[in-house]
């Protein structure tokens, strides 16, 4: 992968893509796999394939057993360690500083990020799920928000080409909700979620306890799943980056793949801060950004541009992109850009104990256990009165750890290597609705490090989340209870958006200009040669994964521009 430093002449091609993550990587190769000299703008450092340095590490290797010092939370990570769990030092070198990344929250924001090439692609859940019409068309017909410019059949073939080269493990269902895919074999239930599987199904036959359909290579086949990759060795060391490339990210698939076209460049250390607009052409010249090392200003140059920095990443790059036709941010005529904040929320959920199946275990970690999709307000018959929309769940089984307390000593020694019972949790994921009023802007009179204005975020969870959030943990309570679990446990402690690291919206599609940002080929209503396809662009938040979904997008989008272009019309 090059580095690029010089005059305008080296500094203009084909195609910019500004951020490395899912959609970016995928970006990227799209357009180098059809000739476009692109280059990729990433703002954080170089991370290679192979770059991750805890990954052959077991516990008793890393400090603290992994967990990170209360000083260290206190001065880098206040932020982002409000999920307890986010932080360890397995990963923390993945996970920004939050004292050198500052923001400002009139609503509690949980702003989850990783700056270096690969993005959140290394450390993401790997779930993945289909949307359908359900989704698409849930706007109009409730009159939120403004119509998806999309359905299902318009998204579907790219469904089926992204996920044959992801590489999606899981089963078929048969589900309007979650439709089937292009799935390798499933990472099996264990005998404990298959028992439930079965339980449920008899209780309440809408309910679906499916096997995670998840990005981790099950079956390996080097004609399709192409750049570094192998199958997954079922370790569950996942966030950490994986050595043998078995689950899906941007370094050891979709860069790899664009690199060895030879019309890729990746340029770490690359703040971009705003995209240049061209007044008597109407379209885009390029973008400009600092070198985070040196502090050096340079411009690029390019026929069209994808914004691929995150949904809050890219949208604060359009907010400060502002000219005298554009004086509320590139492309903002709509007022829109910045609004409809969304994400999915969670911290609600359910957890028991399972009696019985103590003569077996399981071999190996899964990288994930089982899915539960939405079942609420999916046609009349499951139509809901207090709330819209829906949630799904995601969960897994494990023989619980069998140490008594207060036991030391041998007796601990002995207790440790005796599993305890099986153990069911779950978890349960809203919908967020796409409310206006939840916003991202910036702060033009304070600058970070630099120079970019400072991004306040202003964003809740409301009434319509409330209600969902009761028959959410209610509906767990009774999946666990027809499992025939004991000591069942619920808990209903209300997220903040971010928290679930799927935000969403902020520059969304739309059929109108003069409400949306985007159309429906993800491409700036107002400029035509910028594309955003990351998570800036959705209209509505679902309940599945949405990472699936951004790639799909993306697929669409460059090839879309490409006939554009071949057309002339670009």
């Amino acid at each position: 992968m090059n580095y690029n430093q010089k005059g305008k002449e080296e500094n203009t091609f084909d195609a910019i893509v500004v951020g490395s993550g899912i959609s970016g990587g995928y970006a990227a190769m799209e357009l180098t796999t059809k000739g476009y000299k692109t280059i990729v703008l990433e703002r954080g450092r170089m991370v290679k394939h192979g770059d991750y340095p805890t990954a052959n590490m077991d516990p008793w290797d890393l400090p603290n057993q992994g967990a990170v010092t209360q000083e260290e939370i206190a001065q880098h990570y206040f932020k982002q360690n409000r999920l307890s769990w986010w932080v360890g030092e397995d990963h923390k070198h993945f996970i920004n500083k939050d004292d050198e990344y500052p923001y400002d929250e009139v609503n509690r924001f949980d702003w989850i990020r990783g700056h270096h090439v690969g993005g959140r692609s290394l450390m993401w859940g790997r779930h993945c799920y289909r949307w359908s019409d359900i989704d698409f068309e849930a706007n109009m017909k409730e009159g939120i928000a403004v119509d998806w410019p999309i359905r299902y059949k318009d998204i579907q073939p790219w469904y089926d080409y992204v996920e044959t080269f992801v590489g999606v493990s899981g089963q078929k269902e048969g589900l309007k909700q979650v439709p089937d895919g292009k799935f390798l074999p499933a990472f099996p239930l264990n005998c404990a979620e298959q028992h439930m599987r079965e339980a449920v199904m008899k209780a309440y036959p809408e309910r679906v306890v499916t096997p995670g359909r998840i990005a981790n290579l099950s079956k390996y086949d080097p004609k399709v799943h192409l750049g570094l990759r192998g199958q997954c060795q079922t370790r569950a060391r996942c966030v950490r980056g994986c050595p043998y490339g078995a689950y899906f990210s941007s370094n050891s698939a979709t860069l790899p793949v664009a690199d060895a076209t030879g019309n890729l460049t990746v340029r770490p250390n690359s703040v971009v801060s705003e995209i240049v607009y061209d007044k008597k052409t109407g379209k885009a010249t390029g973008v400009r950004m600092k070198d985070a090392l040196t502090g050096v200003e340079e411009e690029y140059f390019a026929k069209i541009i994808f914004c691929n920095a995150s949904t809050v990443g890219t949208t604060a790059i359009l907010l400060n992109s502002r000219s005298e036709d554009h004086p509320d941010g590139l492309g903002n005529s709509s007022g829109e850009l910045g609004h409809n904040m969304m994400d999915h929320h969670y911290g609600m959920g359910a957890a028991g104990t399972l009696p019985g199946f103590e003569d077996t275990y399981y071999q190996g970690r899964k990288p994930g256990g089982f899915y539960i999709p939405r079942f609420r307000n999916i046609d009349d018959a499951t139509r809901r009165k207090d709330y819209v929309r829906g949630f799904g769940y995601q969960g897994g089984a494990h023989r619980a750890k069998n140490v008594p307390e207060g036991v030391v000593g041998a007796d601990l020694k002995d207790h440790i290597f005796k599993p305890g019972p099986y153990q069911i949790r779950i978890t349960c994921f809203g919908e967020l609705l796409p409310y206006h009023d939840n916003k991202m802007y910036l702060n033009f009179e304070k600058k970070d490090k630099n120079g970019m204005p400072i991004i306040v975020f202003d964003a809740k969870l409301r009434e319509n989340e409330a209600k969902m959030r009761i028959d959410g943990v209610q509906c767990a309570v009774e999946m666990l209870e027809a499992a025939g679990c004991t000591d069942i446990t619920s808990y209903n402690s209300a997220t903040a958006p971010g928290a679930c690291i799927h935000e969403m919206g902020t520059a969304r599609m739309g059929r109108d200009p003069k409400s949306s940002v985007l159309n429906k080929w993800n491409q700036m209503h107002e400029v035509p040669n910028v594309f955003v396809t990351d998570g800036a662009c959705m209209t509505s938040a679902g309940t599945q994964n949405p990472s699936i979904t951004y790639m799909a997008l993306t697929a669409r989008a460059v090839d879309y521009a490409h006939k554009q272009i071949q057309a002339g019309k670009l």
